[in-house]
Order: C-alpha cells, then sequence, then structure tokens
C-alpha cells in the first residue's frame, strides 16, 4: 500500500518504521521537513520519503492521522481532496476534542469524502514499536462503519505486527474505543505498572 502519515511524532513514526519493513511505500507528510520528529523517523527509516502534506496524501491511498485532535480541521484543508482514500484515525480526544465533534473520526466522517477507521489509538507507542510480547503479536482494536477502511486497518495491524485486530463496531462505538485507550493509560501510567503493558483477548 502507499501510506501517508500525518503526525510523525511517537505512534506515526513507529507505524511508519514499522510499516516500511513489511514493504508498504510510506511518505511522511509534513510541514516542517527538518523538525525533529520527522529527523526521528528519517533516523530509523534513512530512505523514508517526506513530503509536503498535500502531496503525501496526493501519493497514498491510506492516511494515518496522528496528531493533536484540534490540528483535524487545519489538515483537513492541507489534505486536499480526499475522495476515494481511506483514513485512518489513530488520535484521542480525551483531554481536548474537535469541537463541536466528539472524536477526529466524526470530524472526517462530516468534513470528508474519505472512508474512515478508528484504529492504533489504544495502547502506546512502545507497542507500536514492538507489539510482540512472549513471541505473540498484543491485540489491536478499531471501530468505525466502512467495511473497507476496518479491512486496511486490520491488514496494516497484522503488517506492523499485531496479533487480531479486534472490531468494536461502527461509527457509535468510536467514543467507547477512546475510553478503552484511558483504561491502557490508566493501567500502565497512573497505576505506575509501566509501559511496557498491552491487552490479549483470550476466549473459551
Amino acid at each position: 500500500m502507499n501510506i501517508a502519515i500525518i503526525g510523525a511524532g511517537n505512534v506515526g513514526g513507529a507505524l511508519a518504521t514499522q510499516w516500511h519493513k513489511a514493504g508498504h511505500t510510506v511518505i511522511i507528510g509534513t510541514r516542517d521537513r527538518q523538525s525533529t520528529k520527522v529527523q526521528k523517523v528519517l533516523d530509523a527509516t534513512p530512505n523514508m520519503a517526506v513530503a509536503s502534506i498535500e502531496e503525501a496524501v496526493h501519493q497514498s491511498d491510506v492516511i494515518l492521522i496522528s496528531t493533536p485532535p484540534t490540528a483535524i480541521f487545519d489538515l483537513i484543508a492541507q489534505m486536499g481532496d480526499v475522495t476515494g482514500k481511506f483514513i485512518i484515525d489513530a488520535t484521542n480526544a480525551v483531554r481536548q476534542k474537535p469541537e463541536p465533534y466528539a472524536t477526529v473520526y466524526h470530524a472526517l466522517v462530516d468534513k470528508t469524502n474519505a472512508e474512515a477507521v478508528k484504529c492504533f489509538n489504544s495502547t502506546g507507542f512502545e507497542n507500536m514499536q514492538n507489539p510482540v510480547y512472549h513471541g505473540e503479536g498484543i491485540d489491536m482494536f478499531m471501530a468505525g462503519s466502512s467495511l473497507k477502511a476496518k479491512e486496511i486497518a486490520a491488514q496494516l495491524a497484522k503488517d506492523a505486527g499485531f496479533g487480531a485486530c479486534w472490531d468494536f463496531g461502527g461509527s457509535d462505538k468510536v467514543e467507547l474505543l477512546e475510553q478503552f485507550a484511558l483504561s491502557w493509560i490508566n493501567l500502565a501510567i497512573l497505576q505506575g505498572h509501566g509501559r511496557n503493558l498491552a491487552f490479549k483477548v483470550i476466549k473459551r
């Protein structure tokens, strides 16, 4: 796949590197090619492509957004026409919402013609860099109404080294998935168990 990464911080940078290793064409979309975050990704993967946000989106079929939620309105303007593209919302609006929307996902659905999915928001970046515990991939989770976008997110989760990618449900479950992210934050950080902690669904 051709994938644009918008927001090359810890999560976006980790996924960019993982997907590049898996053989995908990854482009970092940025307004500042010299930023510390972009340079960190390039240090990890020197031949990673970098372009403007608009050009990265134009060249890609899949777009990962991993930015502060309130940046989404500027990003939508910069991305241009995204009709027929798939956008993965990896943000969490648990501290500040992109008003009047509850989440970035809902803003994308209302403001663009892309097919959106919420995914890669429910664990720390360390688990993006290495999602394997005791020889087995941890689980990822997704939500949204586009079945095709979910298929792509599930495949990219597998390509990044995750195990199953569990479907939380439609658009009405996106906020629940963001609350689920708070559960990881609570255990890993607030309760002091450490960031090397992850979720795995077990069925009997």
